[in-house]
């Protein structure tokens, strides 16, 4: 009952978090790993249970979305495919025992990315030389299917390196490719037997209920407080492994 509890109230609280600011897998996946799931299992079960919030936040942007010529919208989401597919292959060969000393690795990259990628935005923004789009889409979508934390405010930097300005679309790309290449992998680990789906279900439930209820409490709480909030627990979640490593 204990770890079941801890289970609901990761994937409840994450939900809050990626309603008002992003960074919920900073709870998912640690919750898993407390509750005895290999760090590979529980980052493939984590992926699944934040997956249908990417879906959620696309639909919100459609308008933004439709401005794209139906050839931009298959080539990047081809390539999110091959980039997600690509991540989750690599994620399925990698030892276990790597895979743990790596995880600190990975949240301390999601944490400052998190922490610090409005600076880079405004930074890679003002560059004079654009990255192109599809290569660096995919090297992020990549990312995105080995780990998924960090994964919105990557998508986010590369495509101001590549010169786009437009936020709202920029966020609903985000959501978009997220929910794409997210697919992929998780259809990849599922074949793989890697995801716990009862566990993911009910974490699934729990987060949706807390997405819904993050909304409303986001216009109470000032969002500085919460992104400070999840740059400290993703401190602490990255020591912790670090120990654990």
């Amino acid at each position: 009952m204990l770890e079941w509890s801890v289970l609901i109230v990761a994937g409840y609280l994450a939900g809050v978090l990626n309603s008002i600011a992003g960074g919920g897998s900073f709870l998912t996946f640690p919750a898993l790993v407390w509750a005895g799931v290999p760090p590979i299992t529980a980052n493939a079960t984590s992926a699944v249970a934040v997956l249908p919030g990417y879906l959620g936040g696309a639909a919100g942007f459609r308008k933004e979305l439709r401005s794209l010529s139906m050839r931009q919208h298959v080539q990047m989401s081809a390539v999110g495919l091959v980039g997600g597919l690509s991540g989750a292959l690599l994620l399925l060969v990698t030892p276990a025992e790597l895979f743990s000393k790596v995880v600190p690795l990975l949240l301390l990259l999601a944490t400052l990315m998190f922490a610090f990628g409005q600076k880079l935005l405004a930074l890679v923004r003002n560059s004079e030389n654009p990255l192109p789009l599809l290569p660096g889409l995919f090297v992020v979508a990549v990312y995105g299917g080995y780990f998924n934390g960090g994964l919105g405010i990557m998508l986010l930097a590369m495509f101001a390196a590549a010169g786009m300005a437009n936020m709202l679309l920029m966020n609903g790309l985000k959501n978009w490719l997220s929910f794409v290449l997210s697919l992929i992998s998780v259809a990849a680990f599922a074949i793989a037997g890697k995801v716990l789906w009862v566990e993911a279900l009910v974490m699934m439930l729990a987060a949706t209920l807390g997405g819904y209820q993050g909304a409303a409490l986001s216009r109470l709480l000032p969002v500085v407080w919460v992104k400070g909030l999840v740059v400290v627990v993703g401190l602490v979640m990255t020591v912790v492994f670090f120990l654990r490593a």
